[in-house]
């Protein structure tokens, strides 16, 4: 189904397409058409995975909520301070505590946002959740632990749950970081990250695990992990004496902000052949939708957040935490679209970097 829509400004973000991927005959006078791209449904049915089924659940991915103390640019999830309401309920908070409880297979909660921190039942579900001996993932955009003395002590907080910390920060220089993340966000995340490296993050033999996350500035696939990762480690090391210990580079999906700036560039049609013609048929066995579930902050499922942010609901009767069937969601299939090549082109990406 195309849609048709002609707009004076850019109007159409992830969050707004529904139920289907972006294919605009006429955006901004623009002639954009997901048409000439092959469907990536197909390019799985030759490798047999038709439909395309999960393994267990393992990861409990929530989006605790889309309020964030910055306000970034390539965004997938439009997060920032404006974002007030869209935030989980303590109701829906205490419910994801008792299905973690409930579903043996769940290893793994994974807490994002907008920044996680600023939900008023962070640390309490952090704690429950150290409780039943879950490992728990905070993706902190940093900024936070500065943003308000009544978060400074999180680096504490974080390291005395043995929680693992990913963190995002666009490279290792003033210019390109404040570029895609805003006036003084390098300066923050270098501040937040040597707090972190104080209290034993990073260190070895400390068991406190920061990893940090690379996304590309522009339209174009992040180069290879390991060699960005060596990179990483020497210049924030000889400029900052930081340490840390994984890079997870990971692959801007055309969703939400992102989208929208490919679209208002004229990028968006080589940026999709870019994903295509990098297509890697080995990586799709390891992708992320096939052990994770992933939570909305309304408590809706969903396969991945990229999902999430295209409102593409797993392909099961119980589509809510009310409604949480886990034999059910083993047996789902997962709802696949045009954005998953971003998932498989070269090495892949998922939420802890190549899959391949």
């Amino acid at each position: 189904m195309a849609i048709k829509q002609k707009t004076k400004s850019l109007s159409v973000t992830g969050s707004r397409l529904s139920s289907t991927f972006v294919q605009l005959n006429v955006l901004n006078g623009k002639d954009i058409s997901d048409a000439k791209f092959p469907r990536f449904s197909d390019k799985l049915a030759t490798l047999g995975h038709q439909p395309f089924k999960p393994t267990e659940i393992e990861i409990f991915q929530l989006n605790i909520g889309k309020l964030c103390n910055q306000t970034c640019a390539h965004c997938h999830v439009d997060a920032g301070p404006d974002k007030k309401a869209e935030n989980m309920s303590m109701a829906d908070l205490e419910k994801c505590v008792e299905l973690i409880a409930a579903t043996p297979t769940i290893q793994v909660v994974d807490i994002t946002g907008g920044a996680p921190e600023m939900h008023p039942g962070f640390r309490w579900f952090v704690e429950e959740c150290t409780k039943l001996g879950k490992r728990v993932i905070d993706r902190c955009n940093l900024t936070i632990i500065m943003a308000n003395p009544k978060y400074r002590d999180l680096p504490e907080f974080l390291a005395k749950h043995k929680v693992h910390v990913v963190s995002s920060l666009p490279y290792f220089s003033k210019k390109r970081t404040d570029g895609q993340r805003g006036d003084g966000v390098f300066e923050d995340s270098i501040k937040a990250l040597q707090l972190l490296n104080e209290v034993g993050y990073g260190q070895p033999g400390s068991g406190l695990v920061l990893d940090l996350v690379f996304n590309p500035s522009g339209a174009y696939l992040p180069g290879k992990q390991e060699e960005l990762q060596a990179e990483f480690k020497r210049q924030l090391d000889r400029k900052f004496g930081i340490v840390f210990n994984e890079l997870y580079a990971i692959t801007n999906l055309p969703v939400s902000r992102f989208l929208d700036y490919l679209i208002e560039t004229g990028n968006y049609e080589e940026y999709m052949q870019k994903l295509v013609d990098a297509y890697n048929p080995s990586t799709v066995e390891s992708l992320m939708c096939r052990n994770t579930v992933s939570v909305s902050w309304d408590g809706f499922l969903y396969d991945c957040d990229f999902n999430q942010m295209l409102d593409l609901k797993v392909a099961a009767k119980g589509q809510h935490l009310t409604t949480f069937d886990a034999d059910e969601l083993r047996k789902r299939n997962i709802v696949m679209n045009q954005h998953c090549y971003g998932c498989t082109a070269g090495a892949g990406s998922s939420c802890t970097g190549v899959v391949a």
